[in-house]
């Protein structure tokens, strides 16, 4: 059965590596040094993308495991630079894209998402409308590698799974998504993914980026 639809990872897919200003900022702001800044802050992170933490509740209890002590106000200040840093553009992908609707592909955003960081990506990016179907994990409390965010996303595209081809950075993502039919490619860079679509027999059915 031919390709129909392209799922796209937002974070590290759609976009390029964390903004390095924002995260020094999330570094000053806190005191500490990366390898406990970096356990604190993926500890819960997850909760945040199933909607069970705000951002700001994320960055409150991020201050009170820490250990911090910080002024009042100051949850609120590394929510910003935390939502600011993943807004670094990948052109090349978003370029991509645009060539996939004009060859009549369906397209779709499926990310781990918090509230916060959403709310500063549709503040900053109009582009992410020009998508089909947009499916950000905390609106639904269900995350990747959940096999039902997949089969979610499948359901609001209309497609099969062997139609669709989805796109992460992350292997588990990848793998959870293999699970139930769907074509995947693990994203690294750009020349790897035209690598990767060429092997998979891909290149007659979509442009390459």
């Amino acid at each position: 059965m031919g390709l129909r639809a392209v799922v796209f990872d937002y974070g590290m897919v759609l976009t390029g590596p964390p903004d390095p200003k924002a995260h020094a900022s999330l570094l000053r702001i806190t005191g500490l040094p990366l390898d406990r800044f970096e356990n604190f802050y993926w500890a819960d992170r997850h909760d945040y993308d199933l909607g069970v933490l705000t951002g700001i509740d994320f960055w409150e209890k991020f201050i009170a495991d820490a250990g911090l002590s910080l002024e009042p106000g100051v949850a609120d200040e590394l929510n910003q630079w935390d939502s600011q840093m993943w807004t670094a553009q990948n052109p090349v992908m978003l370029a991509w894209h645009v060539q996939l609707k004009e060859r009549g592909l369906r397209t779709a955003i499926l990310s781990n998402m918090g509230d916060s960081v959403l709310a500063n990506i549709e503040r900053e990016f109009a582009w992410i409308q020009d998508f089909d179907v947009l499916v950000w994990s905390y609106q639904l409390h269900m995350a990747k590698p959940d096999p039902e965010i997949y089969r979610y996303v499948l359901k609001e595209l209309g497609t099969l799974p062997d139609e669709t081809l989805f796109l992460d950075d992350k292997l588990v993502n990848i793998q959870a998504a293999r699970a139930l039919g769907i074509r995947a490619i693990h994203f690294s860079t750009v020349e790897q993914l035209r690598a990767d679509l060429i092997v998979a027999g891909l290149a007659s059915e979509l442009p390459l980026p």
